[in-house]
């Protein structure tokens, strides 16, 4: 009989440990911020491109001014892009570039950043820029970064921690200025008409998403191209007038709803939604259209530039700078503001379909959130 209650103790304290340790895994879970991934341009490129001989950089003051570390990181911002700012709503710190030596060991389980200013759904686009990361290496690299997590924790975990993962990639916009219209002229502009030329590019760029479905990506945010003919260095080169250029306007304006179209027609195919269509090119028409109604002072005139609406070439330690960046919605020829982008990403968050479709992130999140609740044994 002692035997035994010296058994049934022993089960006891066996069990409790079990107990204590699965609720400790519960409120690990509850707490470990989800893994992000980041592909594509410099629109959300945090570093990568420092660790290139490219001309695409943005390694050298003034960028990152306003960063909490007051350093140029490789973003082209005064201080944090889309992807930081997604990071916090997450509740994680920024993700880093994949080729920074500092993404290493545990830090791999965050998630990884991929993207690369110059690049386009084509793997022409950006030539000028020489070594850049096309989008093919992009994803070759996340297949490198899934091997390296492997040996860390092993084949299912990998496998549920890339599923289980927000990804956001930005691409189309450096396809048209730089690659179609490319001045003086474009190999492609003369091989495509424009309407050709975008039904070639989302076809090219479906294959991605394609891709990005089979290397285990569920929830993939796609977003559109901002309003192109709008940024300064367009005002500066093709308008007349400081208004934004029609050409390029009408390009986005038959890209994206093409885009759209595409994620439903794969996400009727996945069978859910995978994909969700992100639309850049009203979030910030917004702030271009009406730049007092959302505290600034322009959205003409870039903060840090040269030339006519400080729009001819990057941010140099040369170029003349506005000294609150926070009243400028542009913060170099192309680039917003970080203040800018802190207002694109509330529309990610809270954003209706018209901005968002088919859900917003806050509705993704909290979804995924109780889905992954009832999953847990």
């Amino acid at each position: 009989m002692a035997a035994l209650a010296v058994l049934l103790v022993m089960a006891m304290a066996v069990l409790a440990a079990a107990a204590t340790a699965a609720t400790a895994a519960t409120a690990a879970t509850a707490t470990t911020p989800r893994p992000f991934f980041v592909f594509g341009d410099s629109l959300v490129d945090s570093g990568n491109n420092n660790y290139l001989v490219t001309t695409a950089r943005a390694d050298s003051p003034p960028y990152g001014i306003d960063h909490p570390t007051h350093r140029a990181t490789g973003r082209f911002s005064n201080g944090l892009n889309v992807p930081d700012i997604i990071s916090e709503h997450l509740g994680a710190e920024p993700v880093l570039p994949y080729l920074s030596p500092h993404l290493d060991g545990r830090k791999l389980l965050v998630g990884a950043n991929f993207a690369s200013a110059g690049v386009g759904i084509l793997n022409d686009t950006g030539i000028q820029f020489v070594n850049i990361i096309r989008m093919e290496k992009q994803l070759r690299y996340f297949e490198q970064y899934q091997n390296r997590v492997r040996r860390l924790i092993g084949e299912e975990a990998t496998r549920r921690l890339v599923r289980s993962a927000l990804v956001l990639i930005t691409l189309g916009g450096n396809d048209f200025v730089n690659n179609y219209y490319l001045l003086p002229f474009s190999a492609r502009s003369r091989e495509f008409a424009l309407p050709d030329y975008v039904s070639y590019i989302i076809s090219e760029y479906r294959t991605i998403l394609q891709q990005l479905h089979g290397l285990g990506a569920r929830r993939v945010l796609v977003t559109g191209s901002g309003p192109i003919g709008c940024a300064p260095a367009e005002l500066a080169t093709r308008s007349a007038n400081g208004e934004c250029d029609i050409e390029l306007q009408r390009a986005a304006a038959l890209y994206n709803p093409q885009l759209v179209r595409m994620t439903r027609e794969l996400n009727a195919q996945y069978g859910s939604d995978v994909f969700i269509a992100v639309n850049a090119y009203r979030m910030h028409m917004d702030f271009i259209s009406a730049p007092a109604a959302y505290g600034f002072i322009t959205s003409k005139v870039a903060c840090c530039g040269q030339g006519p609406y400080n729009g001819v070439g990057l941010c140099t330690a040369f170029s003349s700078i506005c000294p609150d960046r926070s009243l400028y919605a542009f913060w170099d020829n192309f680039h917003p503001t970080e203040r800018a982008n802190r207002i694109i990403v509330s529309q990610f968050m809270a954003g209706s379909p018209d901005y968002m479709h088919p859900l917003n992130l806050s509705t993704i999140l909290a979804m995924d959130a109780a889905a992954a609740t009832t999953a847990m044994p």
